[in-house]
């Protein structure tokens, strides 16, 4: 008999032979003699047929097993539960299922269940169903805050789970009430309100978003620390510095005007900038800490980058893909130091038109630490005697690249590249990690500078790999959906905008034009938050399909290794094809990795935007908190059926709940709430007047009431 691991199709066999069933049910018995399944064999056959059974594929009725569509039921995910109802995900579907409560059998998000499906009851509505079989239990583990009911603790979870759980007691209850706390369920009962949870990890007090901030991040699994034969290589590589031999084989532009500019608080500086003009045009410079020279295949370090995919920002802290002593260290282009690059040089015409790209590895010395403040007052003839000292060195090169950089974002409203407008946030603390303001993130001349010069980079880079056939990560974006852009064309229509062209096929310039025309108006914030619902989410790809919003054939991430694993997978294509790698040996080295790789690291970006944002909610609830009562101008930045979201000038975002209009305002579905009873609307973009009336730290949200 043949092993059930060398038999092809094996799945597909068992699926057959019980298909053929039809609503009988085929035991194991039955099955094992079918296929021939040898005595040795039979552990790993049963659990063959188990996994089957939990991927919704199996369903064990009387001691045998029936496919699922025979009984009429559907393989799904339980998405979210309630106290009353959940949602359920069909397998292969895009759509949720309705679950009543009484249908949910004890359901948790995660689960793969089989559900009996039935037509809606209301017309338009989600179709419903009800849990048959419960075909694999999640492990589940969630977030929540420690409350005391009479004489027994439950926690209150923040998402996912819409009722408290019930805490067994452990050895040492080391919570008490109040407490943010991870953790799992052990206990499952027939009904939501018998499961029963233990905590795993205590964060201390829910009103302090540091610790709130913690407790997401280890929800999301996300490794903080390195492992030690991690941190132990870097520290190495740190320690040892740059070889002789690598010096000398590589083209010495330490004598060059190349300088980096960042953030004042940065300390891991990947990109450094150089410039010259010349009789033919410009020659301009973008060197790139060589992260791929120190950071080697398959090594415990790649492994953990790897895995990371990026770095995560939130508030003043940072978990790196890499440990410090490179991200910080080594790598890091730091100000008087040598340190090893890879270096786009390029050459554009006088108008800015590029004309050619030189991909080298290079040893460079940054001449100063720029700072983006600091070059923007200089831009702006503010800049004290102090800051002018600082970069006499480089002055000429600053307002040589502010110069080209006017040539550069003219070519870009040329070709319609999108300029949506973002609110970012910068959260201060004080010395006891407490939130001690919020405030816009601004955006001024010089971060559109480094900008631009990085796009130009990343550009050449996607373009060399084209051109030379090499496998490879693109940065892809996609247009937009037909959906998507109905529902711009309709709110468009309703503000009396021109909505011509709106359909399938739309250029990004004819996108642009309609924001162009609304900035600066009453409507931008409307038309720039419905503009960004409407946009594809960028993403990693093997295969080149082009940018829709940077309006580019060809595009890659190429500037930032030290932070974004993508740009250090194909520093390390284009290297080994300069080292002399034929195309066929790179296809065979990187051509299986090139997509899991894009895969994995479009996976980390959600994963680390999700726990940004989340952990940037936080802290403006926190900061909320301390405000409670007062009254504060806004504009209202959406609507929905459940009530009104209005921004603060600083950021902060607080939900207007649609209970506390009265009845007599009706929502239009799209972007108001207009009063039936007399003259008073809320539109989105309208400035309005709110009173703070509540903040929920753990969760992130944020009440107000109008005024």
């Amino acid at each position: 008999m043949v092993k059930i691991a060398e038999q092809e199709n094996f799945d597909e066999k068992i699926l057959g032979i019980v298909a053929k069933g039809k609503r009988n049910p085929v035991g194991v018995e039955e099955l094992s003699r079918k296929l021939k399944v040898a005595k040795g064999d039979q552990d790993a056959f049963e659990k063959r047929l188990t996994r089957l059974v939990e991927a919704g594929e199996l369903y064990y009725k009387r001691r045998g097993f029936v496919l699922p569509k025979n009984e009429g039921l559907t393989a799904a995910e339980i998405v979210r539960v309630n106290s009353t109802y959940g949602f359920a995900r069909p397998v292969g579907a895009d759509g949720d299922l309705f679950i009543p409560g009484r249908g949910l059998m004890g359901s948790l998000p995660g689960d793969m269940v089989l559900l009996k499906t039935y037509p809606s009851r209301k017309e338009g509505s989600l179709g419903e169903g009800e849990v048959v079989s419960i075909a694999k239990a999640a492990a589940c583990r969630f977030t929540g805050v420690v409350s005391r009911n009479q004489d027994f603790f439950e926690v209150v979870p923040d998402k996912m789970l819409g009722f408290p759980v019930r805490l067994v007691s452990g050895k040492a209850n080391r919570y008490k009430e109040g407490d943010k706390v991870l953790c799992e369920i052990v206990s499952r009962g027939p009904r939501h309100y018998n499961h029963k949870a233990r905590v795993i990890e205590v964060f201390g007090s829910s009103l302090k978003a540091d610790n709130c901030a913690q407790s997401l991040i280890r929800l999301s699994d996300v490794n903080v620390d390195f492992p030690a034969v991690v941190s132990e290589a870097a520290e190495h590589i740190n320690a040892s510095g740059i070889h002789p031999k690598e010096r000398e084989n590589r083209l010495d532009l330490r004598e060059e005007v190349i300088f980096t500019i960042d953030s004042a608080d940065s300390k891991d500086l990947d990109d450094a900038v150089s410039v010259k003009k010349t009789a033919e045009g410009w020659e301009l410079g973008v060197h790139i800490a060589d992260v791929s020279y120190y950071v080697h295949p398959q090594s415990p370090l790649d492994n953990e980058a790897y895995e990371r995919g990026t770095s995560i920002y939130y508030a003043d802290r940072v978990i790196p893909m890499l440990p410090k002593a490179l991200s910080n260290g080594i790598c890091s282009l730091n100000e008087g130091e040598d340190r090893l690059a890879f270096s786009c040089l390029m050459k554009l015409d006088p108008t800015g038109t590029l004309i050619s790209y030189d991909f080298q590895k290079t040893l460079i010395r940054s001449k100063v630490k720029g700072v983006y403040s600091e070059i923007n007052a200089i831009l702006a003839g503010e800049a004290s005697p102090e800051i002018m000292e600082k970069y006499s060195a480089v002055m000429e090169s600053i307002h040589l690249i502010d110069e080209l950089c006017d040539l550069r974002l003219q070519k870009k409203r040329e070709r319609g590249s999108l300029e949506l407008v973002t609110c970012e946030s910068k959260i201060i603390l004080d010395e006891n990690r407490d939130v001690k303001e919020i405030v816009p993130r601004g955006t001024g001349r010089s971060e559109n500078i480094i900008e631009e010069l990085m796009l130009l980079a990343n550009e050449s880079a996607a373009t060399f790999a084209l051109d030379k056939h090499l496998p490879f990560c693109f940065r892809v974006h996609e247009p937009p959906s037909p959906e998507k852009l109905q529902n711009l064309s309709e709110l468009l229509g309703a503000i009396g905008q021109d909505k011509r062209g709106i359909q399938p096929g739309v250029s990004s310039l004819r996108l642009d034009e309609i924001l162009q025309k609304v900035r600066g108006t009453k409507y931008q914030m409307i038309v720039n938050s419905q503009m960004l619902r409407t946009m594809s989410k960028a993403k990693y790809s093997e295969k080149n399909i082009g940018h829709f919003g940077l309006v580019l054939q060809n595009y890659a991430h190429f500037t930032s290794p030290i932070r974004r694993y993508p740009d250090l997978f194909i520093h390390r294509v284009m290297s080994a094809y300069l080292a002399g790698s034929g195309v066929e040996r790179l296809s065979k080295r990187f051509g299986k990795v090139a997509g899991p790789t894009a895969n994995q690291s479009s996976e980390r970006e959600v994963v680390a935007m999700t726990i940004e944002r989340d952990c940037e909610d936080c802290y403006k609830a926190e900061y909320i908190l301390h405000h409670l009562g007062e009254e504060m101008e806004g504009v209202v930045s959406s609507t929905t059926n459940f009530g009104i979201y209005v921004m603060l000038p600083n950021t902060v975002e607080g939900l207007v709940r649609a209970q506390t209009l009265g009845d007599s305002f009706q929502y239009d579905g799209r972007m108001e709430y207009k009063d039936m009873l007399s003259p008073r609307r809320y539109r989105i973009g309208d400035t309005v007047t709110v009173k703070v009336m509540g903040a929920d730290v753990s969760a992130g949200k944020i009440d107000f009431e109008f005024v």
